[in-house]
């Protein structure tokens, strides 16, 4: 169920005649979904509302995660924008915060299969990833008395289910507050720590070429403030080169 709070976390970024960017928050669907019946607000219905106009999807984002998200105006702009999308001629930046220390760059190339159920070959799926800062933090957990953290700039070089969240856990670095893929320890270490449930993994920065213009467009969201709160715990949130997207400059 989503909370008034969340609701208002919704912004537009963006907007001109062929597209509209919103800052999605996190806990909110994209639309409407047999997955998820008591879902009652949808980021779709809602940029609608707010622009007035019809809007099309061209790209997924998870509901846990937030950030900033791409809307086509019409269904010629739609047909463009995910011709882009397909051929990877957008790049998108993602923030999240994972267990344990990484190393400063990289590439995790691991095929992947559709879900974990599914029977059909892995497809291939690469992420970049690069870190942007350690943590350190005094609570004993098992048999270590701290616990380590990163802040990672991702980039999904493809675009499959849940890429980040598994290619991370793969590595033994799961995101913080991954449910599904994550470490449940230290998920409720910081709903402990915190006071919040999240996912805390957020889209920050888009890279497309406009429908119309064909002029490169970089669009960027804010983060919302249950992610800055993470920040803050950590002692990141006062250096404000890591959150702000210029590290993507050496991308």
């Amino acid at each position: 169920m989503q909370t008034h709070c969340q609701l208002e976390n919704l912004k537009i970024l963006h907007n001109d005649a062929w597209l509209v960017a919103i800052h999605k928050p996190a806990g909110l669907l994209v639309h409407r979904t047999h997955l998820d019946r008591q879902a009652t607000h949808f980021a779709l219905q809602m940029t609608r509302d707010a622009i007035d106009a019809p809007v099309w999807p061209v790209h997924r984002l998870d509901k846990a995660t937030s950030g900033l998200m791409v809307f086509a105006k019409s269904p010629e702009a739609a047909r463009r924008l995910s011709a882009d999308f397909t051929s990877r001629q957008v790049s998108k930046r993602y923030l999240a915060i994972c267990r344990g220390w990484l190393p400063d760059s990289g590439q995790i190339d691991r095929p992947l299969k559709p879900d974990r159920d599914s029977k059909g070959p892995a497809q291939s799926a690469q992420t970049d990833y690069q870190c942007l800062a350690h943590a350190q933090v005094a609570h004993p957990m098992g048999r270590f008395s701290h616990q380590r953290y990163s802040l990672v700039s991702l980039r999904p070089v493809t675009g499959r289910k849940h890429q980040l969240r598994r290619h991370l856990n793969h590595i033994g670095h799961p995101i913080v507050g991954d449910v599904a893929h994550g470490d449940r320890h230290h998920n409720h270490f910081f709903h402990q720590w915190l006071g919040q449930h999240r996912l805390y993994l957020a889209a920050t920065n888009l890279w497309l070429p406009h429908p119309e213009t064909e002029q490169p467009l970089h669009l960027q969201s804010p983060l919302e403030p249950s992610f800055q709160t993470g920040l803050q715990a950590l002692a990141w949130a006062s250096d404000p080169n890591l959150t702000d997207g210029s590290f993507d400059q050496a991308w």
